[in-house]
């Protein structure tokens, strides 16, 4: 068996997407990098957080993503942290999302960065923006679980 097998190790995780959209779809998407950026993102230096995706003349394009510099290298050979960088869809992908993103006004977000079979990966995702309303209507249903959760349990 080789070095690159089944692995699957999240680096990153943008929770604060699912409490701000309403997640439709997901896609997985491979992104392209520079070695620097590889080696920091292994570090674990890596925030979505304010980063979503968009689809310029038949590409996707991952925006505003930070990955920290890699710091046991040279300034020279860096990158920069916020750049804009590549993702790789197929063809079909790309043209269903370009149908659903200017038709229906739905936004893409990174959900998630991972490692699988020793490529980075991010998981991409169609939201539609949630109301005031709806975040308090998940909160309290979240706070209602975890009440029967422990009744439950002390049951």
């Amino acid at each position: 068996m080789s070095d690159k097998s089944e692995g699957f190790k999240v680096i990153s995780d943008n929770r604060q997407a699912r409490y701000l959209y309403e997640i439709l779809e997901t896609y997985e998407a491979g992104i392209q990098l520079t070695g620097t950026e590889v080696k920091s993102i292994r570090a674990g230096k890596v925030n979505l957080q304010d980063g979503y995706a968009l689809i310029r003349n038949g590409e996707a394009w991952l925006i505003n993503v930070h990955i920290s510099p890699y710091t046991a290298s040279g300034q020279y050979f860096n990158h920069e942290p916020r750049r804009t960088r590549k993702l790789l869809l197929h063809r079909q992908e790309i043209r269903k999302l370009i149908g659903k993103v200017e038709q229906q006004g739905l936004t893409l977000v990174p959900l998630k960065m991972y490692f699988k079979r020793g490529r980075v990966k991010v998981s991409i995702a169609l939201g539609k923006g949630k109301k005031l309303h709806d975040k308090r209507d998940d909160l309290k249903k979240r706070q209602d679980q975890r009440d029967m959760q422990r009744a439950i349990k002390n049951y």
